[in-house]
């Protein structure tokens, strides 16, 4: 297998995982993650060239009125009510949509290519793949070559600080059959897709400038997910999202006044009330947390005090994958319609992980927020007033309920 500059396979990849870079035609990083054996052993090797006629991707290009304008850098500015920094990215606004009502395209450019079709705008060169990464093409946020990353003022007023979004975002495709659902993903896949969580983590946290590695998953269209398939995202931000700012405050105001790791009292709490946790194995604890706020949600936590993804030993990542699968799947079972079935469970994964470099993360712990909108078969839970206005949450529900239904879809041990 390739060596990376900071990644370090443990035993089961580099025995079973192959991971393979390229880049493609605009000049984006690619990365095949193989475990079909064939590939792992390097019997088969993937399709490196992408023959798509693109120009580099920071090249300039002609405007609507055949005008040649630099790339559009994203930019972000800062808000003074709030201290919270907000992308802003345009060329966003051109990206294929593939679902929902709107969609503006009927190829799938995560699909892998159609054998004997001519090329396509896909982004995989190969006519099939397990799972790819790669960085995305029309990201929120992007180190451009050359752009100095210092801050600025709009209008040149001190109230207003802008400057580059020079963070990274990448796409992790899971499975090359785009009608596919992660749930039903066999748990050898999923152990591959926690190996690349890990693998981007320690490599991504090496950028320059970059404070956070957010891996997470959007899934269905009431979500709002633009393109159908099973896939997540990797955001590297160069600033502390708000939510993780709040939570690093509150964990290390009370390491300093206990001398403990909230995180970790929280699982154990969770632990020994017992009536929401809703699985565990040899490696990882999910519950529903105490004071949880969406009509689905579920934290997962590792028994072992862990930072971030890459510091996961081979055993935790295996039982990860076991837990995360089995937790699809009873998502997906959770809400009644009426034949038995379930649904396709809409979704929210996220990976919370110690920052990169803010001297608070010694305090901090891993953990895995998962929720849903959805608050009943035929229900989503609006953000209105309250939520949205004033960051003011009203659960419909409470947590004891929602674990009482989890409790009702299998048993706590899983092992």
């Amino acid at each position: 297998m390739t060596k990376f500059r900071h990644y370090e396979p443990d035993t089961y990849a580099q025995q079973h995982i192959r991971i393979t870079p390229t880049t493609l035609a605009d000049g984006r990083e690619f990365f095949y993650l193989d475990d079909e054996p064939e590939y792992v052993s390097g019997k088969k090797t993937r399709e490196l060239h992408d023959p798509r006629p693109l120009a580099d991707r920071f090249a300039p290009h002609a405007d609507a009125d055949g005008n040649v304008v630099p790339y559009a850098a994203p930019q972000m500015r800062r808000d003074p009510l709030t201290g919270d920094w907000i992308p802003m990215a345009t060329a966003r606004m051109n990206r294929p949509i593939t679902a929902g009502l709107k969609k503006t395209a009927s190829g799938n450019p995560l699909a892998a290519r159609i054998p004997g079709s001519a090329y396509q705008d896909g982004e995989v060169p190969d006519t099939d793949y397990d799972v790819v990464v790669f960085e995305n093409r029309f990201p929120s946020m992007v180190q451009v070559p050359g752009v100095d990353n210092t801050t600025s003022f709009v209008d040149g007023n001190h109230l207003w600080q802008t400057r580059p979004a020079a963070g990274r975002c990448e796409v992790i495709c899971f499975d090359p059959n785009e009608s596919g659902l992660p749930a039903d993903l066999p748990v050898e896949r999923l152990r591959t897709v926690v190996e690349a969580w890990a693998f981007r983590t320690v490599e991504l946290s090496h950028l320059e400038g970059i404070e956070q590695i957010f891996p997470f998953e959007n899934h269905g269209q009431e979500i709002g997910v633009s393109l159908a398939h099973p896939h997540g995202q990797v955001y590297c931000y160069p600033y502390m999202p708000a939510k993780m700012e709040a939570e690093l405050t509150h964990t290390e105001e009370y390491f300093e006044q206990t001398g403990g790791n909230l995180l970790r009292d929280l699982m154990a709490a969770e632990i020994d009330a017992g009536k929401r946790v809703v699985m565990r194995n040899h490696s990882w604890v999910a519950y529903v947390p105490a004071a949880a706020r969406w009509p689905l949600e579920v934290h997962v936590a590792p028994l072992r005090d862990v930072l971030t993804l890459d510091e996961l030993n081979d055993q935790e990542r295996w039982d990860l994958a076991q837990m995360y699968s089995t937790l699809l799947k009873r998502g997906n079972a959770f809400f009644d319609t009426g034949d038995g079935k379930g649904m396709d469970l809409p979704y929210i994964s996220a990976w919370h992980q110690a920052p990169v470099r803010d001297p608070r993360r010694a305090h901090y712990r891993l953990n895995l927020q998962f929720f849903s909108f959805r608050r009943a078969a035929n229900k989503i839970k609006y953000l209105a007033g309250s939520e949205s206005g004033m960051a003011a949450w009203v659960s419909d529900t409470t947590p004891e309920l929602i674990a009482q239904r989890f409790l009702e879809l299998g048993p706590v041990d899983i092992d």
